[in-house]
């Protein structure tokens, strides 16, 4: 049975008792993941997938998702600052239209307005180098969004 897109509120009546929640960052070039813990209260950054062909990423995300017994994904929805929707959120839309037909895994949007900015600015603040923000801010976009999601939820 294909995914369904659900409303970030009804993600709870959706869970197994101890299922995760994976945040997504979806970039052009790579997919930052960020994993909750069982009680679904913190969110920590994964790994970040370098984007090649449609199939290849989403059969490596949904095989992490198997491996630690995800029970939803939260995708970021990169929203233009007045709340529209623009070409990177379209993209978006077009990548979860592709990966519904291929998990039963309920997925909700988050608005991720500023996220990696928020990241970015926490990593300089942080001395991190150049290169090494490079490596992380994904991920770590991945996490500060699914944080916010959890804090929603009441888990955080």
């Amino acid at each position: 049975m294909p995914a369904t897109i659900v409303e970030i509120s009804s993600l709870p009546s959706l869970l197994a008792k101890d299922a995760r929640l994976f945040g997504l960052d979806l970039g052009e070039k790579t997919i930052g993941i960020a994993l909750s813990d069982v009680l679904r209260t913190i969110a920590s950054p994964l790994e970040t997938i370098e984007r090649s062909k449609f199939r290849a990423d989403a059969d490596k995300l949904l095989s992490l998702a198997r491996t630690h017994d995800v029970g939803a994904l939260v995708i970021g929805l990169p929203l233009n600052m007045d709340g529209s929707e623009g070409p990177r959120a379209q993209s978006t839309r077009a990548f979860i239209r592709n990966l519904a037909p291929l998990t039963d895994l309920p997925i909700a949007l988050w608005d991720e307005r500023l996220t990696t900015a928020a990241v970015e600015r926490t990593l300089i603040e942080a001395d991190t180098s150049r290169k090494r923000r490079a490596r992380v801010v994904d991920k770590m976009a991945a996490a500060y969004l699914l944080q916010g999601a959890l804090d929603r939820l009441g888990y955080g």
